[in-house]
């Protein structure tokens, strides 16, 4: 998934080329020496054709490449800055839904200090990828609280492992059927759920039953819109204190965020 992000970001770029056209071409006539000495505009008569025009602004790029580099730089910068000032709006406006929601399952100490959500799908290889760290983060701090949200994006089995998963805690076996399932080979299908499911102890029976809950789609909805307002459009993706991850991560930079957010807390 975070593959095909950057491939989305670099098509996004050609995209905005020709924006970056127009400004360079701007570019060109701040840096115009006759411009910059005050001359006044040229005349109808004076005006340069079109293809005459296009010439002086290609032969000033070709001689000054850094400008569409900067340019291009600049626009990217903006861009990013506007998406993470909608994000952080996003993330106050949705502040109780995201770590407070009863419907989505808490692990580590429920009455921690400092609260690591994570959305993931347990179809995603980077999900688990960082899953070792997620368990050392836990056990290292016992005042971290955690947040599980289903984010089921990968297809239908990705959905079913989902609906399996919080269908566990309807047993109090959520926590032992995530790990179990961050821990699988190969594809999380319904033959791995059943498999999981039995090896933790689960009651089989009721757990598809319990799956077939409307309540439990309607969490994993929830889930998708948040995401959505959050701008994570992959997986995994996190929220510690005031900073979203969008990506894969490893230990360190959760633990350098985990202990921000608790000085934060304690200004």
């Amino acid at each position: 998934m975070t593959h095909h992000l950057r491939f989305a970001g670099r098509r996004l770029g050609f995209l905005l080329l020709p924006l970056v056209l127009i400004i360079a071409a701007g570019a060109w006539y701040l840096l115009d020496p006759g411009f910059r000495a005050g001359q006044q505009p040229p005349t109808a008569s004076e005006n340069l054709p079109k293809d005459a025009f296009e010439q002086r602004v290609r032969d000033y790029l070709v001689a000054n490449p850094e400008v569409l580099v900067e340019a291009m730089q600049n626009l990217e910068r903006k861009q990013r800055q506007a998406e993470q000032t909608e994000a952080q709006a996003a993330l106050a406006a949705h502040s109780d839904e995201l770590l407070n929601s009863p419907e989505s399952p808490v692990g580590g100490n429920p009455q921690g200090d400092v609260t690591l959500v994570e959305f993931f799908d347990y179809n995603c290889p980077y999900c688990r990828q960082v899953a070792p760290a997620m368990v050392e983060a836990e056990d290292g701090d016992p005042r971290l609280r955690i947040v599980y949200k289903e984010f089921p994006i990968l297809g239908p089995n990705s959905v079913l492992a989902a609906r399996a998963a919080l269908a566990a805690r309807r047993q109090n076996l959520y926590p032992q059927f995530h790990k179990a399932m961050m821990q699988v080979s190969g594809a999380a299908d319904e033959a791995q759920v059943v498999a999981v499911a039995e090896e933790i102890g689960l009651d089989v029976e009721q757990l598809r039953i319990d799956m077939q809950d409307p309540g439990i789609d309607a969490e994993i909805e929830r889930n998708l819109a948040l995401a959505r307002a959050l701008r994570i459009n992959g997986t995994p993706g996190f929220v510690i204190g005031d900073e979203i991850l969008r990506g894969a991560t490893d230990l360190q930079t959760m633990q350098r965020l985990i202990d921000q957010a608790r000085k934060d807390q304690n200004r």
